[in-house]
């Protein structure tokens, strides 16, 4: 009941029927986040794109200026010397055969997944069951590579991975409710410059058309598009 209370409460300190300007939305989303937890903001974006068309889907990695906040944990598929690297670089979970086999058991114990290239025959295997999870390891993104250790200090350093939804919808989380109003205005301005650079050749008519603020148990604001930029 008392969790009811404070979502009216959050609800009504802010006008639905506005549009926000980003950084006055910033406030408004860290002056609602009051949950015992330091909540995540969240920043959702409505494209105009259908991503069932190869030509107008939306993806790729983006390393936010001042971090998640979310430390990452990464599963790295690689043998020998890489296997070396990897665990030395501060990967989580390291394997080929074996951590196949946990994956396939369900035994999932990682958020980025890394691979290098002569992995991915074995890899590509478990695309049913990474590929839904959005983990499946890709060489546009930067998670099949010979650089095992760029690619881990990138993921821990706050990269983050978008990739647009049935809807048209991409949504990352851009920091903690904890962070400063202006650390969370830098990185929501890259991620929102990072979506406008990915736009596909084969998206039709107006390519921005929602943006939304909000914290994990937080009401979401309407932001102004023209505040995305400058």
């Amino acid at each position: 009941m008392a969790q009811g209370k404070r979502v009216v409460a959050a609800y009504k300190k802010i006008d639905r029927d506005r549009v926000y300007p980003l950084a006055e939305a910033v406030e408004v989303v860290k002056a609602n986040a009051t949950a015992k937890f330091d909540e995540t903001v969240e920043m959702a974006m409505n494209l105009g794109i259908d991503p069932r068309h190869a030509d107008q889907m939306v993806r790729g990695l983006i390393g936010l200026p001042n971090g998640t906040g979310k430390t990452l944990r990464i599963g790295v598929f690689a043998r020998g010397p890489k296997a070396e690297e990897a665990q030395a670089a501060g990967a989580d979970v390291v394997g080929a055969e074996d951590l196949a086999e946990k994956i396939q058991a369900g035994d999932i114990q990682f958020d980025r997944c890394i691979a290098t290239p002569d992995m991915m025959g074995l890899v590509g295997r478990l695309g049913k069951i990474l590929g839904p999870r959005g983990l499946m390891p890709n060489p546009r993104l930067g998670t099949v590579t010979m650089d095992v250790k760029g690619a881990i200090a990138a993921a821990k350093a706050g990269q983050v991975e978008f990739r647009a939804e049935k809807a048209g919808i991409v949504h990352a989380g851009i920091g903690k409710a904890s962070f400063p109003a202006e650390k969370l205005l830098e990185n929501a301005k890259a991620f929102a410059d990072a979506i406008i650079k990915a736009k596909p050749a084969g998206a039709k008519g107006t390519y921005l058309q929602k943006v939304a603020l909000s914290s994990t148990m937080g009401p979401g604001v309407r932001v102004d598009i023209t505040s995305l930029s400058g």
